[in-house]
């Protein structure tokens, strides 16, 4: 993995301080062509990875990609899956049978409602969860994704259910369809580390609010930093910067000491501020490899 790793974020109005900022973000980014621009931008900075969420806007971004493969040949794609409001948003505007032609794979309905008929009579938890992540995948076909991100919305679930084995389905489906590494996002990454353990996967790609005054860290800063000292993963820090809250020098001279850390994923939405993050990273990250 790149050290540095663009977000999205910004492109559809999260922020996690200012409403103010995502209402104006969500005016400036309607049209997909200002994501494009900032994306470029990113890119000629020498910030390749994008790692995005599978929002229906993110399909143009394929399209666009797909387009010029001269311009993007080392261009990279994270999914993280899913984006639970494009299917609400689907049957509200297409009814159920719409809504999973708009979603189904490549296969076509038929062979899709057939594998999901067969998995849900055999009771097939695996097959179902196939199937899902198939439907999440179709727009990035022919892109390169090299890690695929389950998102915390269903990660913190599976955790509070105790359904462990949901994360080894998962691992399974992505290694051995799309030739990729998992990644698990999440809200509490102690927590997930166990249960991690629990289901089996060794040196996981973990991603978690990773900053120095703890925003929204669940568990705690200190439960945090023990685990980067001793538990064996492959830490992604978000919200390094706690929305704002922490100057970017001092944010990334912070993440950048710490151990077992990979990558670090933020938003931006000027070249200015992309290259002055690409530029601190630089400077506070030695040149070796940091995974422990």
């Amino acid at each position: 993995m790149d050290k540095l790793l663009f977000g999205d974020n910004q492109f559809f109005g999260v922020n996690h301080m200012s409403e103010e900022k995502a209402r104006a973000q969500s005016i400036r980014f309607q049209d997909t062509q200002a994501i494009i621009d900032v994306l470029d931008a990113a890119y000629d900075e020498g910030v390749k990875t994008f790692m995005c969420t599978t929002h229906e806007r993110i399909e143009e971004v394929c399209d666009h990609v797909r387009a010029h493969p001269d311009r993007y040949a080392d261009f990279k794609f994270y999914p993280c899956m899913p984006y639970a409001h494009k299917y609400a948003n689907a049957v509200t505007e297409d009814g159920p049978i719409g809504a999973l032609r708009r979603f189904m794979p490549e296969q076509g309905l038929l062979d899709a409602a057939i594998r999901g008929g067969l998995s849900l009579a055999n009771r097939d938890i695996e097959g179902l969860a196939g199937l899902l992540i198939d439907a999440e995948m179709k727009m990035f076909r022919g892109l390169q994704t090299p890690v695929i991100f389950l998102q915390n919305v269903v990660v913190d679930l599976i955790l509070g259910l105790g359904a462990y084995e949901a994360f080894a389905v998962f691992d399974r489906h992505v290694r051995n369809r799309y030739g990729a590494e998992p990644g698990f996002i999440t809200m509490n990454l102690p927590l997930l580390l166990d249960a991690l353990d629990q289901a089996g996967l060794e040196n996981p790609i973990v991603c978690a609010n990773i900053n120095k005054i703890g925003f929204r860290m669940c568990g705690g800063l200190e439960a945090y930093e023990a685990a980067l000292k001793g538990r064996r993963f492959q830490a992604i820090a978000m919200s390094v910067f706690a929305s704002g809250a922490i100057a970017p020098e001092e944010a990334i001279a912070w993440a950048c000491d710490l151990p077992n850390m990979r990558s670090i994923v933020f938003g931006a939405s000027s070249r200015g501020n992309i290259r002055s993050t690409r530029q601190l990273v630089d400077r506070y990250w030695p040149s070796e490899e940091r995974a422990r």
